[in-house]
């Protein structure tokens, strides 16, 4: 291999990571076993929470399905893809910066290819609320599974909300 492909590889790795700076990074909160593996470890359900890299104030906290065994272990294993969310207001909401109704605000791979679950955001500005909708980019028998959460954009404390970057 030589030197002009080693930049080209390196100018694509540094593209993607440029691309990914901009989506929230999960904290696993805890989880709990849902089935017993002789090999490998148990299928759970973990739950994780992130914040909006946009909107300071709000943390999101999403619940997924984790398949164990000895593929879940390596990491090939297809998760399901159940997934809910429920979003909260933990400090003074602030937009940081402008952003765009569907806008993705986290990514989680959810398979070895192709299957990925996907957080994107809303403003509802005739009610003053941030919707998230969590989902699976895989059809299941027709339709992705979803969930949605809403946060009123409420003052906290003697703070109003900040609704302009």
């Amino acid at each position: 291999m030589n030197l002009m492909n080693l930049l080209r590889m390196g100018g694509l790795a540094g593209g993607a990571l440029w691309l990914l700076a901009g989506l929230a990074h999960a904290q696993e909160i805890g989880s709990v076993d849902t089935a017993f593996q002789w090999l490998g470890p148990n299928h759970k359900v973990v739950v994780e929470a992130f914040d909006d890299p946009k909107i300071a104030g709000v943390t999101c906290y999403v619940s997924r399905s984790q398949t164990g065994g000895i593929k879940g272990g390596l990491g090939l294993a297809e998760d399901t893809s159940d997934a809910a969310i429920a979003c909260r207001q933990v400090g003074p909401i602030a937009i940081k910066e402008k952003f765009k109704d569907g806008e993705e605000v986290f990514t989680e791979r959810r398979s070895l290819l192709f299957k990925k679950m996907r957080v994107v955001r809303f403003l509802d500005q005739p009610r003053n609320t941030l919707v998230y909708l969590v989902y699976s980019d895989k059809l299941i028998e027709g339709s992705p599974k979803n969930s949605v959460s809403a946060v009123a954009m409420m003052p906290w404390g003697d703070q109003p909300p900040k609704l302009t970057p």
